[in-house]
């Protein structure tokens, strides 16, 4: 009775919260917990095929949701957490939304994204069939510490999910320890050629994780991602079970995997990474990956994932929360060579990290000035962001406590197209700030 009284309780915080215009993505679910804590213990015998689950810093949501719309494509039924809450209170939240007023829920498979912190949490109540870890940096480190506290975490999580099939990055040293795990039955996905320039990158991983040796790149394609190799122990890169090559980053992007020719409307270097870990893990679970580009037609990038809305010019909306990411979405914006406006927000809220030390580890000095129009800075960090673009020696242009004084700037002058680069609590403020300015125009 009290499971039931648990979901029931969630649906109509659920109601409530969307009546109100919130997202109800987790408070719903931490509520229920709250009257029966063993809420989703039961995933595993409501599910009829698989619980695949998707943790690592970089990449995660998009992979599960990847995951989740080729399944949903192939006719399934999935329970998945899209919003990206990814704590068991987020896990909870999308089980009582999926179950029905009596508190059964019937599906086919679980796409589960997992905060790594809350892997050995989740794995007590859900063990997973196949897990997913796309790669691992440093990110918040006033929550998580140094990157080594992440790996006893995961290790101790896999240790906990029993037998399970995991589905690892070849190319970084840091997830493919994990397939040295005695229950780990590891698959690997990677990239086998030199794609991007092997210019100077901040490589996080650089050090052997077995000897602590200082490990060799014959190439690598951002951070520790790459061909790697410690030549004291023998600890290297394992040849993928599931390769990609022939790399086009025109749009649309063109590759291979195991030969079969791909092409896909994506921006940025680092989806090929997600895309390969979905056409992995579905030919894990046993489901077949010919029609893999049709079976991602429907797919819809969940909010600021190079989210693109359309002014009088283009404006693209990419979360970037950590060192790593925010060299990609560099990467990926230097790409673009229209003329830009670049507008980056950062805040320190706690779902951001206090500690904005990581910002001296982005590599901002790279954003390419001859396609930059202008740079304007926001956020509750803006003198801290502002004064590393002085230490990168890059001018700023406007710096304003206001995003839609920003984003008004942006859309009068000159510019052809606006990226606006922002950290975790910056993204949905933002998001509102887009869809006001856009209603505004409708309407006039």
């Amino acid at each position: 009775m009290r499971r039931l009284i648990a979901i029931w309780a969630g649906k109509l915080l659920t109601a409530a919260g969307r009546i109100a215009g919130k997202k109800s993505s987790a408070s719903p679910g931490a509520f229920a917990l709250k009257i029966y804590p063993g809420l989703v213990s039961d995933v595993n015998k409501r599910i009829k095929k698989k619980v695949i689950v998707t943790c690592g810093t970089n990449g995660k949501t998009t992979t599960n949701n990847l995951m989740c719309s080729a399944l949903e494509a192939k006719g399934y039924k999935v329970l998945c957490n899209r919003l990206g809450a990814n704590m068991l209170s987020g896990i909870a939240t999308s089980y009582i939304q999926a179950a029905d007023i009596f508190g059964r829920l019937s599906a086919d498979y679980a796409c589960l994204e997992i905060d790594e912190a809350y892997t050995p949490i989740v794995f007590k109540q859900i063990k997973p069939d196949i897990m997913i870890i796309t790669n691992l940096f440093r990110d918040q480190l006033d929550r998580y510490g140094e990157i080594d506290i992440t790996i006893d975490i995961l290790k101790r999580a896999i240790s906990e999910a029993g037998e399970v099939k995991t589905v690892l990055n070849a190319d970084d040293p840091l997830c493919v320890q994990f397939g040295r795990e005695k229950n780990a039955h590891p698959v690997y996905y990677g990239i086998s050629e030199k794609v991007l320039p092997q210019t100077d990158d901040t490589k996080e991983g650089r050090f052997c994780p077995i000897c602590g040796e200082e490990l060799k790149f014959s190439y690598y394609h951002y951070s520790q991602l790459g061909d790697f190799k410690c030549e004291k122990c023998g600890y290297s890169r394992p040849r993928p079970d599931y390769e990609v090559r022939n790399v086009s980053l025109r749009s649309p992007m063109k590759f291979t995997i195991n030969g079969a020719p791909l092409s896909v409307n994506y921006k940025g270097f680092y989806n090929i990474y997600n895309l390969a870990a979905v056409y992995a893990a579905l030919d894990a679970a046993g489901e077949g990956t010919d029609d893999f580009e049709r079976l991602l037609e429907n797919y819809k990038p969940q909010i600021g994932r190079m989210q693109e809305f359309m002014f009088n010019k283009p404006v693209i909306l990419s979360l970037s929360k950590n060192p790593a990411g925010f060299n990609q979405a560099i990467a990926t914006v230097n790409t673009d060579e229209r003329k830009k406006d670049v507008i980056i927000a950062i805040n320190d809220l706690a779902n951001d990290g206090r500690d904005v030390s990581w910002l001296w580890d982005v590599d901002f000095h790279k954003i390419k000035n001859d396609s930059l129009n202008r740079l304007i800075t926001t956020g509750i960090r803006v003198y801290d962001i502002s004064l590393r673009f002085k230490y990168a020696d890059i001018a700023v242009d406007m710096m304003t406590d206001s995003m839609k004084q920003a984003v008004r700037s942006a859309l009068e002058d000159d510019s052809e197209a606006v990226y606006i680069l922002v950290n975790y609590t910056a993204l949905y403020p933002t998001e509102a700030v887009l869809k006001s300015l856009e209603g505004g125009k409708q309407n006039g």
